[in-house]
């Protein structure tokens, strides 16, 4: 638990100074919502420590914080900053590497997301991704990461061999989780960014029985009923409207009958009304042009719309799991 408890200083510092230097002037939050922050932080940590005395994952996940690794990466992500700010500062969210080439991609997705160099078309930023991810949630990005894996244990645990499929998959920090908790599981990725694939490729175990695919998560390249559970951690929130649902059914599409989908994504007005000056914090500092849209489109009604059977959705810290079931 020292671990966990040593994350909330983190927390706070790293949030305090992301407002500060993206949003120069903004106001704190307000003493409530600091309040349920820190009362949902506590929760997290108990939980994931719940999750491990459960067995739904090793205790050594609990620890495998790569500080080493995210420190290495710190100065190549200090010389971005002043690139990030100026490109905040101008509102280039085209700032593109035209060796890239980002007129083959689809026009939603040709923009500087997070106000990062090169948005998700470079090695340079899958390098620096997962450690920019963890210090703008205090060391809490891989806890909440881990609340998906548990809805996906118990929707393979009858199956000696089950397909699983990670949907937006980046530099494969979730794959790699879920490796440890599933190893016997034949794991799948999907991500747009042949970059953050080729990434992914480096970092992940070669013992992990894994195969990556550079491909559009609205139209996938495998057969129908092909999987038996598929999850996609913090893909909705950066798509239109109309694209998740298209991402929603092509989903619905590659799982089998009765299989099961485990949404984590940020947490949305519909469930966290209370933490409302956070979230809309988030675009306000950020380039996220689809987020506001988000916040108000609750995922558990869109997955009903999209052909599925929502059993639970719960929020954690910032973020949410939404677990839903094909019907069979």
């Amino acid at each position: 638990m020292w671990r966990h408890r040593g994350l909330a200083v983190g927390t706070g510092l790293g949030y305090a100074l992301w407002r500060r230097l993206l949003q120069p002037g903004a106001a704190t939050l307000q003493a409530a919502t600091a309040r349920i922050l820190a009362a949902r932080f506590e929760q997290l940590l108990q939980k994931d420590l719940a999750n491990a005395r459960a067995g739904y994952y090793p205790r050594r996940l609990l620890h495998q914080f790569p500080a080493f690794e995210y420190l290495r990466c710190m100065p190549e992500a200090l010389l971005e900053l002043p690139r990030v700010l100026l490109r905040s500062y101008l509102g280039r969210y085209d700032d593109l590497p035209a060796q890239a080439r980002p007129e083959t991609y689809p026009r939603y997705y040709r923009r500087t997301f997070h106000w990062q160099s090169d948005g998700w078309l470079s090695e340079r930023s899958a390098r620096i991704y997962d450690a920019s991810v963890e210090f703008l949630f205090g060391g809490t990005a891989d806890v909440m990461r881990r609340m998906a894996i548990p809805p996906v244990v118990d929707a393979v645990r009858a199956r000696r061999r089950p397909r699983i499929l990670d949907v937006a998959c980046g530099t494969g920090r979730f794959l790699g989780q879920l490796g440890q908790a599933l190893p016997q599981a034949r794991l799948y990725g999907l991500d747009m960014s042949p970059f953050y694939i080729r990434h992914a490729r480096r970092m992940l175990d070669p013992q992990l029985d894994v195969t990556l695919t550079a491909e559009d998560a609205a139209r996938m390249p495998w057969a129908d009923g092909f999987f038996d559970a598929v999850a996609s951690l913090y893909l909705f929130h950066e798509l239109p409207a109309r694209v998740r649902r298209d991402v929603a059914r092509e989903i619905a599409r590659v799982l089998r009958p009765g299989g099961t989908l485990v949404v984590c994504d940020s947490a949305q007005l519909s469930d966290s009304a209370e933490l409302a000056d956070a979230l809309y914090a988030f675009p306000n500092g950020y380039h996220e042009p689809y987020y506001k849209g988000y916040l108000r489109d609750d995922l558990a009604a869109m997955l009903n719309e999209c052909g599925f059977e929502v059993i639970e959705s719960a929020p954690h810290l910032v973020s949410k799991v939404v677990t839903a079931r094909k019907p069979a």
